[in-house]
């Protein structure tokens, strides 16, 4: 997923903010995590401007569908 998420962080730069946590060795993450309901990884929150979580994805997303929930953000 890795690359994927890289070629879209510079796709989107300016327009989309990508937040990428270890939630097994950073706290901040785990808490996150707990916090979201995470419980497998990875999984993918996509949350508007506003801050509303407007799609949470659990497992692995092609490139084009995370290109379409990035496109749906607010």
């Amino acid at each position: 997923m890795a690359p994927v998420v890289d070629r879209l962080k510079a796709a989107y730069e300016g327009k989309v903010e990508f937040k990428l946590y270890d939630v097994e060795k950073d706290k901040q993450g785990s808490d996150l995590a707990n916090s979201l309901g995470v419980q497998y990884v990875p999984t993918f929150v996509f949350v508007s401007s506003d801050g509303a979580i407007q799609q949470k994805v659990v497992g692995e997303m092609t490139e084009a569908k995370m290109r379409e929930a990035l496109d749906a953000l607010e």
